[in-house]
């Protein structure tokens, strides 16, 4: 498995933009050495009845700050899509409300009447834990390559002395189907592809529905999402977190928040490990059947200049339970630029960030560095800017 301690998800077409000699650069070490390194698939490890996880797994320095009150616990916003488009405009108005607050306030949503139809989402959860089953002499054909992040494996992991997350990966870009990687696509199990397929495509007009709500509810001209998004782009990473003897002391992802535009999550297992910080506190996000859980990525918090947030998040693990989800990450077209929509700055609203090329945007948050946790910091167009 490969990684970079520098950011835990890019969820994009990085290595099918040109991009490809910018980011080996970036997965070397310090002192010029190769930093990819393969280590052991997680769920292997935990294979062999660990009364310890080993030191490389253990996190002396996880944010304990969890709400667990159940009378105290915030609830996330849960959004019906199908309301959104009602023929009634009292009923669409009212989500649409709904939609607004909670991408202001929370960054993050349940979806529930979404559309995709209940046995494709059955398909997909069979189909991603047969994939893990999978037998390792099978699973390394479909492995993480040098300096690639499609296939299995983690994501970002490669300096020997980085600690690592307890979850093992499967990432594979999407749509548009050009940008596939030929090494793994062709070669996911039948009928899983097909399945996948299919998944895709309607996720992919799930994202686009939210996106089309969110420009209406905040103003944003059509013409700018067309322009901003183009076809789009779609990349899955599909994570599965083994049970862990010491669940306090490891991560199962870090603690992050998506490069991309939107993020649509299935959780495959009723078992709860997704974590927001909301209010200062990390706030669980149980299962919902039959629901996507949304959050609002780096990219939409610039297209919305500032009016949506892109919020931290991470995975926790179980010390008895296995945990499945997939994650869908939609974005701009490789063809563009990223930066606030024209139609929502003005002399009231001046531009909050930078406007950036989309490799441009890509290859500097792969390659961020310091203390910052999220790229967008750097993008940032201070006051003193605005006003001179």
């Amino acid at each position: 498995m490969y990684s970079t301690d520098r950011c835990v998800c890019v969820h994009i077409y990085i290595y099918k933009m040109g991009l490809e000699e910018e980011i080996k650069v970036s997965m070397e070490a310090e002192d010029g050495s190769k930093k990819a390194t393969r280590v052991a698939s997680v769920k292997e490890v935990a294979k062999e009845a660990l009364s310890r996880v080993p030191d490389r797994y253990i996190h002396a320095d996880i944010d304990p700050l969890v709400c667990n009150s159940p009378s105290l616990l915030p609830q996330v916003p849960v959004i019906d899509l199908s309301s959104l488009f009602s023929g009634d405009h009292h009923v669409k108005e009212t989500e649409l409300r709904k939609l607004h607050v909670a991408s202001h306030q929370w960054g993050f949503f349940q979806v529930i009447n979404h559309g995709v139809r209940g046995e494709l989402v059955d398909k997909m959860k069979k189909g991603v834990r047969e994939l893990f089953d999978l037998p390792m002499e099978e699973k390394d054909k479909l492995w993480q390559r040098e300096g690639e992040m499609e296939g299995f494996g983690q994501m970002f992991e490669a300096s020997e002395n980085q600690k690592l997350n307890w979850v093992d990966v499967f990432y594979v870009i999407t749509l548009p189907s050009h940008l596939r990687n030929s090494h793994i696509f062709p070669n996911i199990p039948m009928p899983f592809k097909e399945d996948l397929e299919e998944y895709s495509a309607e996720v992919r007009g799930v994202a686009r529905k939210i996106l089309e709500g969110m420009a209406e509810v905040v103003g944003m001209k059509k013409e700018d999402v067309k322009e901003l998004f183009g076809e789009g782009t779609q990349a899955m990473r599909i994570n599965y977190y083994p049970p862990c003897p010491q669940p306090e002391d490891v991560i199962g992802i870090n603690a992050h928040t998506d490069g991309t535009a939107l993020t649509v999550l299935l959780q495959v297992s009723d078992v709860e490990g997704l974590q927001i910080k909301h209010d200062g506190v990390w706030v669980p996000v149980p299962p919902l059947p039959h629901a996507f859980v949304v959050n609002i990525g780096d990219v939409l918090q610039i297209i919305t200049n500032g009016e949506y947030k892109s919020v931290e998040h991470r995975a926790t693990v179980n010390s008895k339970m296995e945990r499945i989800s997939i994650a869908t990450f939609y974005g701009p077209g490789r063809e563009g630029h990223i930066g606030p929509a024209p139609s929502l700055v003005g002399p009231e609203k001046p531009a909050q960030f930078k406007t950036l090329s989309v490799p441009d945007y890509y290859k500097g948050f792969i390659s961020k560095e310091g203390p910052i946790k999220s790229y967008i910091d750097l993008l940032r167009i201070q006051n003193e800017d605005i006003t001179h």
